[in-house]
């Protein structure tokens, strides 16, 4: 439920919720419920209900062990603002945030109105950062909702990008990662695509960074874009990134 992370954008995962539920096109082929059900045939206790909603209450203090500094993306195999999740319990994981502040949090989520619905009855450390999943402008509400919340570090996810974005709304967005989606079934992602993202950021003063090109085969194809890798980082943070 927690361990050193392949995501190129951060360092470590943290599970206290596994399972979700499809919300729109950009979960098509979730790469979660596929590893859940792996993990499912494989026998492990904690997926022993698939990719349903499930609340992993021992592991909510996890990030108290921790002494070193690391960036932790929260919920990589869920989304902390399920309709399935209490309040309660949303509540109890961002107080054990606020009570690490050695580590950087990453949240997550394409439920941007409940979010907007909490921000008021949660924290807001500068230690956790907050983004939501933009994977084609017709998910463009959630950026909005996004901007309202109190964060020090608001950031978006445009993977998997399926479709053009050309009129982003960087206000109050501290930081965009890209990507084209990976495995079996994955959906293309043009370069314009990217080219159009990346030049918004540019001249928003936007931290960029680009994750993959993806493919069957993500490895292969890499993640090299205009003959180099793309790997800003927002410039506030409560430790150095390194």
């Amino acid at each position: 439920m927690a361990a050193q992370s392949k995501i190129e954008w951060t360092q470590n995962t943290w599970n206290p919720v596994t399972g979700c539920s499809k919300i729109s096109t950009g979960c098509k082929n979730c790469y979660a419920e596929r590893m859940s059900k792996r993990l499912q045939a494989m026998g492990l206790p904690r997926y022993q209900n698939g990719f349903n909603v499930t609340l992993q209450e021992d592991l909510i203090e996890l990030p108290y062990k921790w002494k070193q500094p690391r960036l932790i993306f929260v919920n990589s195999m869920s989304d902390l603002f399920h309709e399935k999740v209490s309040t309660d319990f949303i509540q109890w994981i961002f107080n054990t945030m606020v009570h690490c502040p050695q580590h950087i949090f990453q949240i997550l989520t394409k439920r941007s109105e409940r979010l907007k619905e909490l921000m008021f009855s949660l924290p807001w450390p500068p230690n956790v950062w907050v983004g939501v999943s933009v994977e084609d402008d017709s998910v463009l509400h959630r950026v909005y909702d996004l901007q309202q919340v109190p964060a020090q570090v608001r950031f978006l996810s445009c993977e998997p990008l399926i479709g053009s974005i050309n009129c982003l709304p960087l206000e109050n967005i501290n930081w965009v990662i890209v990507g084209g989606e990976s495995g079996p079934g994955s959906r293309s992602m043009e370069k314009s695509w990217v080219d159009s993202i990346k030049q918004q950021c540019e001249i928003n003063n936007v931290a960029f960074f680009f994750k993959q090109w993806g493919g069957v085969n993500k490895k292969k194809n890499g993640r090299i874009l205009e003959g180099k890798t793309w790997d800003e980082m927002p410039t506030v943070s409560v430790f150095p990134l390194v």
